[in-house]
């Protein structure tokens, strides 16, 4: 249930952000609810605070507008951190955050993939990566990229649920499940 209350909230939020008109930048709003969350992890009594039933709403409308100017937060994300403290949402922050960034990649016609390599890449390496992926999918790519040294060496890519396993770690998996053929 909470999954679906987070791409409840950020499917109006992306309405917001996309309608016709706006100025607002979906990377902007992104960043902005990403800078709010480090503060609530930083200032735990802040977090519990806002999450605490017992805490009147308005408290809490308060601290936010004085921390938003100090951020600071544009009035969209202000308004929208608004709705979720009247709603008593703001423990989903971080859902709706990640179900924004996936109803935008959506409705702009991108996909997102997770690209783990063995070794830290270049920005070379990593344009290449990201124009394979568009390829593969036919849509514009996005990556985030990390290190999993355990991969030994070479790249794995997962977009959804589908895994793109380059890695010398899946190549060595399959050459023993080939010889033993024991599947695992």
């Amino acid at each position: 249930m909470p999954r679906a209350l987070a791409f409840r909230y950020a499917r109006a939020l992306a309405d917001l952000v996309l309608e016709p008109g706006s100025t607002a930048d979906p990377q902007a709003v992104t960043a902005e609810i990403e800078s709010f969350e480090r503060t609530l992890e930083a200032w735990m009594d802040l977090k519990l605070a806002l999450e605490s039933p017992t805490v009147p709403a308005a408290r809490k409308r308060a601290v936010v507008g004085r921390l938003a100017d100090s951020l600071p937060l544009s009035s969209l994300v202000r308004r929208f951190l608004f709705v979720l403290i009247d709603h008593r949402r703001v423990p989903l922050l971080g859902d709706v955050r990640e179900a924004f960034q996936a109803v935008i990649d959506e409705r702009l016609g991108l996909v997102r993939a997770g690209v783990a390599s063995a070794r830290p890449l270049s920005p070379e390496e990593r344009e290449r990566i990201v124009a394979a992926l568009g390829r593969l999918t036919g849509r514009e790519a996005r990556a985030d990229f990390r290190v999993e040294r355990e991969l030994i060496g070479g790249v794995v890519a997962r977009i959804g649920s589908t895994v793109y396993d380059g890695s010398i770690r899946g190549q060595l998996r399959e050459l023993k499940q080939r010889l033993t053929g024991v599947a695992f």
